[in-house]
């Protein structure tokens, strides 16, 4: 029995949910897509409203997420995730649990965005206490909250 389930999100459109419990450290579901270089996904204009999808294997590699194929791809962020992308082998990405899910709960995982990507361009609706207001990686939230109190 497969460990989600597409539902109506509360942070955006679609997601999924935890269809059963899910211990802590549990395999959920691949990421899957097509692997380009990062010349390629840096070239092309049409990835540049898609950094969503792109995941870094490596120093030439991304994999390109955004296939309707790629049910991991409706996995939305947040600030406060119950899960994480682990490299598996051959560039394999997987989501899996960082705790104990529990059924009907929403899975999301910190997509890792950069500061100096146009963090302003990347909403983040995940209304957790620790959320900054934007889609950007834990260890540079600390940067948004200075630059919002001065």
């Amino acid at each position: 029995m497969k460990a989600y389930k597409i539902i109506k999100s509360n942070i955006h459109r679609k997601g999924l949910c935890a269809s059963r419990d899910i211990k802590k450290d549990e395999r959920i579901i691949e990421y899957v897509g097509k692997k380009i270089t990062h010349k390629k996904a840096d070239e092309d204009t049409k990835y540049g409203y898609k950094i969503t999808y792109l995941f870094t294997l490596n120093k030439k590699y991304v994999l390109d997420g955004d296939f309707k194929f790629n049910t991991a791809r409706l996995i939305n962020h947040s600030c406060n995730p119950n899960c994480e992308a682990i490299e598996g082998e051959k560039s394999e990405i997987w989501i899996t649990s960082k705790k104990n899910i529990k059924k009907n709960e929403e899975l999301t995982y910190d997509y890792g965005f950069s500061y100096d990507c146009n963090y302003k361009d990347y909403i983040c609706k995940c209304r957790s206490k620790n959320c900054v207001g934007y889609i950007v990686r834990e260890g540079s939230r600390w940067r948004i909250k200075k630059s919002a109190n001065i």
